[in-house]
């Protein structure tokens, strides 16, 4: 990856979702401005928040496909993401925007 842009593997759970009441949601529903979770593949080497292995929190329309041996990846600014979730907590609980 190159300056800030950032590689993003889609979680599988976004597809599907389940509502709080129990009632399965298909994935040919969209709602709008939906944000979702995804896992960090690769980096730019500016990209300063993020490193390969960070749950990240975006907005999957308009962004950039790219497929690599058969999986669907997307690519953004770094700047395009809203939030970060890692293991480490190292800015106390461990999700910070």
């Amino acid at each position: 990856m190159l300056h800030d842009r950032v590689m993003i593997k889609l979680d599988q759970d976004a597809e599907e979702r389940r509502s709080t009441a129990g009632i399965v949601i298909p994935a040919t529903v969209k709602m709008a401005n939906r944000l979702v979770w995804g896992e960090v593949c690769g980096v730019g080497t500016n990209a300063r928040a993020v490193k390969v292995g960070d749950k990240v929190l975006f907005h999957p329309e308009e962004q950039y496909e790219v497929e690599v041996q058969g999986q669907i990846y997307l690519v953004m600014r770094e700047r395009d993401l809203h939030a970060v979730a890692t293991q480490a907590s190292e800015h106390g609980t461990g999700l910070y925007l």
